[in-house]
């Protein structure tokens, strides 16, 4: 039985902000490399983690991350996720992408004094969170 669009509705939100060149482009990346929504359920997470209560921080001493990616424990897994879209897109939609998850990245470094983070480039979001 095939369900229509019509009644499907995506559970997170899509981007906003992006153009509809990177919509489609993320779309047929992940009909081709990854799942149907991820990269909207990637972003909604790493914008929750950026907006939310400090407490949602994880401790990297006391936290209980089970290393399965679909668990959602570790939201570092959101980030890798993100950071491997943007390193697969068309460089100009990449831009679009990357502008708004290094926004929300340095919002998360400024609320969480205590992570530390070099260089955009730097993968700080693995051990520190």
């Amino acid at each position: 039985m095939r369900i229509s669009s019509h009644y499907f509705r995506y559970p997170y939100p899509p981007i906003n902000r992006l153009s509809g060149a990177c919509v489609a482009h993320i779309r047929r990346l992940e009909s081709r490399r990854f799942w149907p929504d991820d990269t909207a359920k990637a972003f909604w997470h790493w914008a929750a983690l950026a907006h939310g209560p400090l407490k949602r921080m994880a401790d990297p001493f006391t936290s209980t991350r089970c290393g399965i990616p679909e668990c959602g424990c570790d939201p570092g897994y959101s980030r890798d996720h993100l950071e491997a879209i943007m390193h697969a897109l068309p460089k100009k939609s990449a831009r679009e992408l990357r502008t708004l998850v290094w926004d929300l990245d340095s919002k998360i470094l400024r609320r969480a004094k205590v992570i530390h983070a070099y260089s955009p480039d730097v993968p700080w979001w693995r051990d520190q969170l």
